[in-house]
């Protein structure tokens, strides 16, 4: 899959929704929550600010990343699901 993000957009492969409970419990396909967190695929080259700098995204890819709930979109390329997120909806970067 080969897709270049434009401006200050990112593609992440969504991390898999969890399987059990912290209890053990198996969860129901309709119970599993999408997860937050994810590896960045590609990163686009940033945007300009008011002084017309570019601000590159604090991003690389291979980065795992934590971002907002309902922010980006989904799509599906070549038979994977992953979203385009903007960098400001990227909450952090695990270390």
């Amino acid at each position: 899959m080969y897709l270049k993000p434009l401006g200050d957009r990112v593609i992440v492969k969504q991390d898999e929704a969890e399987e059990t409970t912290a209890s053990g419990l198996f969860l129901a396909t309709e119970a599993k929550e999408k997860p937050q967190s994810g590896t960045v695929l590609a990163v686009g080259e940033g945007k300009l600010d008011k002084d017309g700098n570019l601000v590159p995204v604090p991003v690389k890819v291979g980065d795992k990343v934590v971002y907002g709930k309902f922010g980006g979109t989904e799509i599906n390329v070549e038979g994977e699901d992953v979203l385009i997120l903007r960098g400001d909806d990227l909450y952090a970067v695990f270390a």
